[in-house]
């Protein structure tokens, strides 16, 4: 059994079926790729892992517990936390600011969840965003603000501010979107060293198939809201029900 288990998830808006019957199973400690022509679902399984969606039908469960019914709040609180497509920063803080800022909420927010007097310092939070700029290389950025930045660095602080907070599941929505190649290799390589220094999971929307080969171990084909295939790496690159998927031919 995966981190992650996804069992006969369905979800319809109105007379459309965005998804249907949708099974998946995430490996502890993997990089597990979510790949599918535009429509083909991959956003809306996303929204119902982290609670901004919840399935008409079947159960997600992430490390023994079910995150259905549960506010995105807590779904973060349970250790997933989600990069999103655009990154969400404040373009008006600096690197610094915009890093105290998950560092503050998950303190302030879980004793006010758990009802636990506040015992960890503003000083011990600035060290601990301190330290995770150092990880991701942007400790020499820490006082520039974040909107004179490339999308490169914008998305390498948007992923330090969820890796701040601990998770045991990092999900990524497109992350290299709108990258140059330089940036996004350098997003691959941070990845890499992440996902080897933390032993995270990670689960990955992406359309980029550079970018999904180059990190996933196993990959999940959607169509039309439903799976079609999943399997290794090697064996997707020339299995014809993908092609047919994106190529609208049988190979």
């Amino acid at each position: 059994m995966g981190i992650l288990e996804v069992k006969d998830v369905n979800k319809r808006f109105g007379g459309l079926q965005a998804l249907g019957k949708v099974n998946l199973s995430v490996a502890e400690n993997s990089c597990h790729a979510i790949i599918g022509p535009n429509g083909a679902g991959k956003s809306t399984l996303l929204n119902c892992l982290v609670g901004k969606l919840i399935p008409d039908t079947g159960s997600v469960m992430f490390d023994g517990q079910s995150v259905l019914g549960r506010t995105p709040f807590e779904i973060n609180q349970m250790g997933i936390s989600r990069v999103f497509q655009t990154p969400e920063i404040f373009g008006d803080l600096t690197v610094m600011e915009n890093m105290l800022i998950p560092c503050f909420a998950r303190r302030d927010g879980s004793f006010a969840l758990h009802g636990i007097r506040s015992v960890i310092s503003e000083a011990e939070l600035r060290d601990q965003a301190e330290s995770m700029l150092e990880e991701v290389n942007m400790i020499d950025k820490r006082d520039m603000h974040s909107a004179s930045m490339s999308r490169g660095d914008k998305r390498r602080l948007e992923m330090a501010m969820c890796l701040v907070q601990n998770p045991k599941l990092l999900l990524l929505d497109e992350p290299t979107a709108g990258m140059a190649r330089a940036d996004t290799n350098n997003t691959i390589d941070l990845l890499k060293e992440i996902k080897e220094k933390r032993n995270i999971t990670i689960a990955i929307i992406e359309h980029d198939m550079h970018v999904v080969f180059s990190l996933a171990e196993r990959i999940t084909v959607l169509a039309q809201g439903t799976p079609l295939v999943e399997d290794t790496p090697e064996n997707i690159k020339g299995h014809p029900k993908v092609k047919e998927a994106y190529l609208g031919e049988a190979a």
